[in-house]
């Protein structure tokens, strides 16, 4: 069995598909699918997915750093007010992104803070979204860092100096499509970390591992990410799928 840390399975991309995508991740041996928050406009369409999947999707709750805009404080209480009314697996996804605005670091700073406050509130993981933003996301951990902050550094790209600094801070890292890319890099490392600080993710529909490359990513993808981890760590597949599963499991608690 193998598990999906990380898929936006709600996103309009499924829309025309949805169930035949779904039917072939099943087919594919993956059972348990975790699903990250971006923003307000997509809470319906989680629950509703959640609704149709009951054992197999978990969802997560946050704001995304993209969505961190002039209305962030309205977007975090959204998020807050989400939490008093059930239950999730994670805070996420959160986190800074720099590649596509720069202007709103600050405020990006001051949301991702106030997500990790509350997944210590609730005794939740985190899941970290990162992009050109290490050494602003390590700033945030460095000032939050203690026994009951741990989660995920999704889709990790960093080097192993990088890999060591998140496994501090009691992150598992998630290995996805760029491990894969013939320019992905991690795949030069990767075989350094002890595989029980690894989990498995698509991020689909985004980065879909080669050789679908620059197409719609899926779920049912995360066999070909579990057969690249194998080849790199030296180890079965199968075996590679129980322990990321079991990572996943020490993680969200499920």
């Amino acid at each position: 069995m193998l598990t999906d840390t990380h898929t936006h399975l709600y996103s309009e991309a499924f829309a025309e598909d949805r169930p035949q995508m779904m039917q072939r991740a099943f087919d594919a041996g993956i059972k348990r699918f975790f699903i990250p928050a971006i923003d307000s406009g997509y809470t319906e369409a989680m629950y509703s997915l959640e609704k149709e999947y009951p054992n197999n999707v978990f969802l997560m709750m946050g704001l995304h750093p993209t969505s961190v805009k002039e209305n962030f404080v309205e977007e975090l209480a959204h998020v807050e007010e989400q939490f008093k009314i059930r239950n999730f697996y994670a805070v996420g996804e959160i986190g800074i992104d720099l590649y596509w605005d720069k202007s709103t670091l600050q405020i990006q700073k001051t949301a991702f803070k106030r997500q990790i406050q509350l997944a210590k509130k609730y005794k939740l993981p985190i899941v970290i979204h990162c992009r050109d933003a290490f050494d602003e996301i390590f700033e945030v951990l460095e000032t939050e860092k203690s026994d009951d902050l741990f989660g995920i550094f999704h889709c990790f790209t960093g080097t192993l100096e990088q890999a060591e600094r998140a496994i501090s801070y009691n992150m598992k890292l998630g290995i996805g499509g760029v491990a894969t890319f013939k320019n992905g890099k991690i795949d030069t490392f990767l075989n350094e970390i002890p595989l029980k600080h690894i989990v498995l993710e698509t991020d689909s529909p985004y980065l879909a591992p080669a050789p679908f490359r620059g197409k719609r990513n899926e779920s049912s993808y995360l066999s070909l990410i579990c057969k690249k981890v194998s080849e790199i760590y030296g180890i079965p597949e199968e075996e590679i799928a129980r322990v990321t599963t079991q990572n996943s499991k020490n993680v969200f608690g499920i």
